[in-house]
């Protein structure tokens, strides 16, 4: 844990008082107004928020968006007697709010790097000024769910919630792929109250779910050329390793295979991937701890912690926010067929991409200290990121360098997004304060965090803005 000891109480300190005034306006009758990012952090902590209010009887509305802009905090300023919660953004656009918000009480729950001063009317939690990492050590769902526990000792049951958040926000970088930090606390809070089971196994999708070629062929972390999105090529790869797919004319799960079948499996698969000249440390990702949510019911994706975030970075991603908020929320039966057919236009939308990027060798960019990943005209730019991500962690690039991911967006603006790979994570590069000063030269908006960030710039600077923020990171990194 990066916060020092004695911040924890400090930090836990915000915490408190962002319940109280949330109570305070509860207890008043106010209706209040959510509003939240589209990934599956953001739709995590929306439902999380959204559970507690409920249960409080609170009057609320939820919205997500895909970032605070000029164009969103003046929609919102029009009615300055609602109360905002803002949560899994906001942090990064303090003085666009303070500017907005003079006589509405603000609350920001969020993990993001802060950009600006605090103003009066701002109740803030977030982990940066105690010193802790909010690219993985805390969530803005776990923030959520620690606001929404000293609001209600009861709403401990939404610790699961919690997991799921950090779990889609990439925050399991500990030892075994494990979640750690403030996230330990979380994770315990939802073991110790029966919601959460933990333990080591193969990280492939749908390991409880989903038949055995499907698992596999719905695997993108890490992905796996030739065989991630492709459902033929996994069951005859399968079949040539001689692994029993059926058994009893009924398909078998990950968690139906003997450890002995699982350590063939994971060494078939390295030798695959080593085949394809991907490094080991991309192989090792596919054995990790799993987060297993036991109150959900056997044999839907909603049971395991990784599944259950992939579904709601789907939602988000393909532009059904408010069907990923209503699963997070506790909707289930014909919500959860509705969110499953979203998810599989989803996979097949990453496989696509995936496939396109390893089949077109110009989309890749090398320049002297990062990669750029020219996407206009073919990722959608609610994809963008999810795309980076799994560039980064997917062994094919050459070097580990930061990237750049760029695509068009709304008018005549680039959305930008941002990524470190793992081996340049503990230096001294903070990607989200170089994009947000590259951003503002060129009449953008951005940050995020060290290690990811996003951004948004017009068209005209795109060149610009890509020479430099790579001017940037080559002085951080020859400074060192």
């Amino acid at each position: 844990m990066n916060g020092n000891a004695s911040s924890i109480p400090e930090f836990y300190l915000s915490v408190a008082q962002a319940a109280k005034l949330l109570l305070k306006h509860i207890e008043k009758g106010d209706p209040i107004r959510v509003v939240s990012h589209i990934d599956a952090d953001g739709l995590a902590s929306a439902s999380i928020i959204g559970a507690a209010l409920h249960r409080s009887g609170a009057e609320f509305k939820i919205r997500n968006v895909k970032q605070i802009d000029a164009a969103v905090v003046e929609a919102l300023g029009r009615d300055e007697s609602i109360p905002i919660v803002f949560s899994d953004l906001g942090s990064g656009n303090l003085e666009l709010l303070k500017s907005t918000f003079k006589e509405t009480d603000v609350m920001v729950l969020d993990h993001h790097q802060p950009v600006g001063e605090v103003f009066p009317r701002l109740c803030q939690v977030n982990p940066h000024p105690f010193g802790f990492d909010g690219a993985k050590e805390i969530s803005s769902a776990g923030i959520c769910y620690l606001v929404a526990k000293a609001l209600d000792g009861s709403n401990i049951d939404l610790a699961g919630m919690a997991v799921v958040g950090a779990l889609g926000d990439s925050q399991d970088k500990f030892e075994k792929r494990s979640l750690g930090g403030l996230n330990e606390g979380i994770v315990k809070d939802a073991v110790d109250a029966g919601y959460l089971r933990v333990e080591e196994d193969l990280l492939l999708y749908g390991r409880e779910t989903r038949p055995l070629h499907r698992a596999l062929a719905y695997t993108t972390n890490p992905f796996i050329p030739g065989l991630s999105g492709e459902e033929d090529k996994c069951l005859a790869f399968l079949t040539d390793i001689h692994i029993e797919v059926k058994r009893w004319d009924r398909w078998r799960a990950v968690n139906d295979l003997s450890n002995e079948e699982k350590q063939l499996l994971f060494s078939e698969i390295a030798k695959y991937m080593a085949s394809k000249r991907l490094p080991s440390r991309v192989v090792m990702n596919l054995v990790g701890t799993v987060y297993t949510l036991v109150q959900e019911d056997r044999g839907v994706p909603l049971r395991d912690g990784r599944e259950y975030a992939s579904l709601l970075n789907a939602c988000g991603r393909m532009s059904r926010t408010g069907l990923g908020v209503a699963i997070g929320m506790g909707s289930r039966l014909t919500v959860l067929d509705e969110a499953m057919e979203v998810f599989t236009k989803y996979k097949k939308t990453i496989s696509d991409y995936m496939e396109w990027l390893s089949s077109t060798p110009r989309s890749i960019e090398r320049h002297e200290n990062v990669y750029v990943i020219n996407g206009s005209g073919v990722i959608d730019e609610l994809m963008l990121s999810t795309i980076a991500s799994m560039i980064t962690s997917s062994g094919l690039l050459e070097e580990p360098k930061p990237i750049i991911a760029l695509t068009g967006a709304v008018g005549e603006m680039v959305k930008v997004s941002g990524r470190i790979p793992d081996e340049l994570r503990e230096g001294p590069l903070n990607l989200g304060t170089i994009f947000h000063e590259a951003s503002e030269r060129f009449n953008g908006v951005g940050g995020g965090h060290n290690v990811a960030a996003g951004a948004q710039i017009p068209k005209e600077h795109e060149a610009e803005f890509v020479k430099l923020v790579d001017e940037k990171v080559g002085r951080t990194l020859h400074t060192q």
